[in-house]
């Protein structure tokens, strides 16, 4: 079956005026690899800069944290300290070497921390119990915006295109979004607005600090983690007006599935953001995009590019691969250690993917 002209592969121009080379962008995928001050892994430089090679118009770095307070998971790679400068140079370096646009992925935990890997208490907008994190101070809510502004500049010092605010999966700015986990008395809680402050200040504080030309967006995901659907569709419309971004990430954990919340169903969850007034600030989507029909199918949702986590694990070349065969089947799991080798896995990554059911074989 002949797949339409979706525009794959054509190049995609953001607003601040990076082009990507086609639509294809590697999902930011937690891999466990760096080394434990947060500097980046002979590992994590070859998985990168092999799907770089592999024909990703945009390569995306796992979740860096800002603060080392903000670490969510062991082996993950900083962005908190100009230590990191040399290996996250060599690292854009690695990736422009094959034509492709490079970003970091920015990111805090929040109370998701572990106090056992952070060393102290995590950090919440609010008390949490659950999580026993507790709530930040007006002045460590400021200076937290302050490190994710230093994180991009840090970004962009090394050579980086640009970066992604971690807004989704319940980490710190998400918590901030949360109507149920926020529950701040001062100017970053109660309204949607003030929930969204620190997101706000963040986007404003990078734009005033880096190159116009620096590449920002964000990734949110509009379900799960105490996040309502409406509250979500209501603040990427404020976003998308404030035109300051280039585009905006949805982690919709299915691409075509509908609304779990009742009043939103009837259509897909990825209809209520494809019908907003987007202006120039672009759209890509991730949730299990596995073939090419479901690529296809996802562009032409009226989309702008795609972001490919499991399918960029099984297959550094994906974008080779479907350019050379529309139709061409990517395998399915289990699959042996040895292929996960070959596809440029380090060991730490491996045993981390043996933890999903089912991806690897006995």
């Amino acid at each position: 079956m002949t797949q339409p002209d979706t525009n794959l592969y054509h190049p995609l121009t953001f607003n601040s005026g990076k082009t990507l080379k086609n639509r294809f962008v590697l999902a930011p995928l937690t891999n466990l690899q760096s080394h434990l001050d947060g500097t980046l892994s002979d590992d994590e430089y070859h998985w990168l800069t092999m799907r770089a090679e592999g024909g990703f118009g945009l390569t995306m770095t796992c979740a860096a944290h800002v603060q080392a307070a903000g670490q969510g998971f062991p082996g993950q790679l900083g962005v908190f300290s100009d230590e990191h400068i040399a290996g996250l140079t060599r690292l854009a370096d690695g990736i422009r070497q094959h034509d492709s646009i490079s970003l970091v992925q920015l990111h805090h935990a929040g109370m998701r921390s572990p106090a056992e890997t952070i060393g102290q208490q995590p950090l919440c907008p609010s008390d949490n119990e659950e999580t026993g994190a507790r709530a930040m101070t007006t002045e460590e809510v400021e200076q937290l915006t302050e490190d994710f502004i230093a994180a991009a500049v840090r970004a962009e010092k090394a050579g980086f295109d640009g970066v992604e605010l971690h807004g989704a999966h319940g980490y710190m700015l998400a918590q901030f979004l949360s109507a149920t986990i926020n529950q701040r008395q001062d100017q970053y809680g109660g309204s949607l607005e003030n929930r969204g402050r620190i997101i706000r200040d963040i986007i404003d504080g990078v734009r005033e600090r880096c190159s116009s030309d620096f590449v920002l967006g964000i990734r949110l995901s509009p379900e799960r983690f105490d996040m309502q659907l409406g509250e979500v569709i209501e603040f990427t419309q404020t976003l998308l007006d404030d035109g300051k971004l280039d585009f905006i990430d949805m982690s919709l954990w299915d691409v075509f599935k509908e609304p779990v919340e009742e009043a939103y169903q009837g259509r897909s969850l990825l209809s209520y953001f494809t019908e907003l007034n987007r202006g120039k600030v672009a759209l890509g989507v991730a949730g299990k995009l596995r073939t090419p029909n479901e690529i296809h199918r996802a562009m032409a949702e009226n989309i702008d590019f795609v972001m490919l986590g499991r399918g960029a694990i099984l297959h550094h070349n994906y974008p080779l691969l479907m350019q050379a065969d529309n139709e061409f089947e990517p395998l399915s799991n289990p699959v042996s250690k040895e292929h996960l080798r070959n596809e440029g896995l380090g060991e730490k990554f491996i045993h981390y993917m043996a933890t999903w059911k089912g991806f690897i074989a006995d």
